[in-house]
């Protein structure tokens, strides 16, 4: 996706001007955008403040945050399994497999 040239607060501001009564096409002509294009903003950013847009933004990078270590965690969580699989395999006494094992199966 290309990336704009206007800044997500340069949008809002945009809108803001067109919903105190200044015209989308004066609007427009200002940016050097389309109609199309304005259309498009106020449906993507229509009704948020230059605030919640700062908030909505640093939600998702602690979603992303979070999802990467959930991966991280699942993936050392399912090498340490492998592992004691392979030790329980190789002879180790099914006592300390189940010892270990059990507190990884609950998780």
């Amino acid at each position: 996706m290309k990336k704009s040239r206007f800044t997500e607060e340069q949008i809002v501001f945009a809108l803001k001007q067109a919903e105190l009564g200044t015209s989308v096409p004066d609007v427009c002509r200002k940016l050097g955008i389309s109609d199309a294009t304005f259309y498009t903003w106020r449906k993507k950013y229509g009704g948020i403040s230059p605030s919640e847009l700062k908030h909505m933004r640093q939600l998702e990078e602690e979603n992303l945050r979070l999802k990467r270590l959930v991966a991280d965690l699942s993936l050392d969580k399912a090498m340490l399994q492998d592992v004691l699989q392979k030790r329980a395999d190789a002879g180790t006494p099914a006592r300390m497999v189940r010892e270990f094992a059990s507190p990884l199966r609950s998780q």
